[in-house]
């Protein structure tokens, strides 16, 4: 895994599979920040927006599409490179897919039928494609972020949500996402967990009690509980302790902050119980982390 700090934004990127690259693309800024990553042009790209809102320039900036939240967009040039050049708004957050043509032909030849440009007609042919996240499409991607193994173990599990991904992606049953998931049937259902976990984000450093966060977003602690964990792949307790981890590593990553200041800015009192909370859910200390940056 490698991270990079971009302008004080954070991008990770996982090659897991021949012609399988990852990215994550994380702003938790307060200005706009610029990611870049070079690909070929023998790759499908595929952007979701899951936080805020970004830009995506070609052709130094001639061309612009925007990717807002809970949207997504299909690029493909086989003719030209289109090296991405993302402009990631304050408080965003976008996850990335890259795959060979030949990979993607590799995994899905045989639903030529369903992924039209897989058929003979169109190969050559340039896409471009802009598509709503489905509830369980935001599921899988929710589940890539909150997902804790080893690297190796990490990669593995990645790559079967990313086929999973793409099977929803071009599945032609548009009541495959609510079949699976009734609570996902009630969209007023779902705004109000995101708006659970909207809140529990801003307040992370004295987050309400569960009890309080139902009564906040008008749901009853019971639906609190199933939805978040069906939406959201995990328990509310579980979600506000990975955002602190991993909002901690990039502080201890940007170099401004050290091991005291990190852990009073993700809400914890002593440095001591942040250290320990670090050590379960990375397997090394925040200083020993620091050290092998």
């Amino acid at each position: 895994m490698d991270l990079k700090n971009i302008a004080k934004g954070a991008t990770e990127s996982f090659t897991i599979d021949d012609g399988l690259i990852l990215l994550k693309q994380t702003n938790d800024n307060e200005f706009e920040s610029n990611f870049n990553f070079n690909i070929g042009k023998d790759y499908i790209q595929f952007h979701f927006c899951i936080k805020g809102s970004s830009k995506f320039l070609f052709n130094q900036g001639s061309y612009i599409f925007n990717v807002d939240n809970e949207n997504s967009i299909l690029l493909y040039n086989p003719n030209k490179e289109l090296p991405i050049d993302l402009l990631l708004n304050a408080n965003s957050q976008v996850l990335s897919i890259l795959i060979s043509i030949k990979k993607f032909h590799s995994l899905f030849s045989n639903q030529s039928d369903q992924i039209s440009f897989l058929n003979n007609d169109n190969v050559g042919n340039k896409l471009y494609k802009e598509k709503k996240i489905g509830p369980m499409i935001a599921i899988i991607i929710n589940q890539m972020y909150q997902q804790s193994l080893n690297l190796t173990m990490y990669k593995l599990y990645l790559r079967g949500k990313v086929f999973e991904l793409m099977s929803l992606y071009f599945s032609k049953d548009k009541e495959m996402d609510i079949e699976q998931c009734p609570f996902l049937a009630d969209d007023n259902n779902i705004k109000k967990i995101k708006k659970a976990k909207e809140i529990i984000i801003s307040r992370m450093i004295e987050p309400p009690t569960l009890a309080e966060l139902a009564k906040e977003v008008d749901i009853s602690l019971k639906k609190l509980k199933q939805g978040f964990k069906q939406v959201y792949g995990t328990s509310v307790f579980s979600f506000l302790i990975d955002y602190k981890m991993q909002t901690s590593k990039r502080f201890l990553s940007s170099g401004n902050y050290n091991v005291n200041e990190v852990a009073l800015k993700v809400g914890y009192s002593t440095a001591t119980h942040f250290i320990n909370a670090f050590k379960k859910k990375f397997g090394t200390t925040p200083k020993k982390y620091l050290m092998s940056i």
